[in-house]
């Protein structure tokens, strides 16, 4: 069992970190059909949020508690708040597991937070705009590391824009080596083609149980 820290606040955005939840939850279309990840929700306190679509979610530990490990992952998905000063235990503990062998996925607002606590300045990485990250987060000097796409990963850090929940799931899931290639191929197939084809590509890819004997 590995760990899927995600941390949670109020406005949170419900569709971008979704794919990345039901996965690796489910395990379904993992290579490992034993593997799953149990899911933790992080909160800077203990107090219920609410997110942007209305769910009230409350936190499972303190983010300043965590100690992710290797195959972990922490989970940043974006909200309207990351600018606030409110959030540099937040960063801090990012800025922690960066420094380790455990993965963090941070998507939309999340990347301006991280850009503003200067932890994208000798990466590469990709956001929501460059302009709006050079605009809005005066601790951001990472753009000659900018990559114009929708979601990045660079060693143990997948940042991604808010209209790409499909990419950044992706990039998740080839840094953390869960998927098998055909697979992971095939399930971006399905979520960005919409053709069927991908759909029995992908079912044919999963491992086969053993025979009976």
């Amino acid at each position: 069992m590995r760990t899927m820290y995600v941390y949670i606040q109020d406005t949170l955005a419900d569709w971008e970190p979704g794919h990345v939840l039901a996965e690796l939850h489910s395990g379904r279309f993992l290579k490992d059909p034993a593997l799953r990840y149990d899911t933790v929700l992080c909160g800077r306190t203990m107090d219920t949020i609410t997110t942007m679509g209305g769910l009230h979610l409350t936190p499972d530990e303190l983010i300043a508690d965590i100690r992710p490990d290797a195959g972990d992952l922490l989970l940043l998905p974006g909200a309207t708040t990351w600018l606030d000063p409110a959030q540099a235990p937040v960063l801090a503990k990012a800025r922690d597991v960066l420094a380790g062998d455990a993965v963090v996925a941070a998507i939309c607002g999340a990347t301006f937070g991280l850009g503003n606590a200067g932890l994208l300045d000798n990466r590469p990485h990709t956001s929501n705009d460059l302009a709006a990250l050079k605009n809005f987060c005066p601790g951001y000097h990472g753009e000659h590391f900018y990559v114009n796409e929708p979601a990045v990963a660079d060693r143990n850090l997948v940042t991604a824009c808010g209209a790409a929940p499909v990419e950044f799931a992706y990039q998740v899931f080839k840094r953390l080596g869960v998927m098998l290639p055909a697979t992971l191929e095939a399930w971006y197939g399905v979520y960005t083609t919409k053709k069927p084809e991908y759909f029995y590509a992908l079912m044919q890819s999963l491992p086969q149980p053993p025979a009976p004997r």
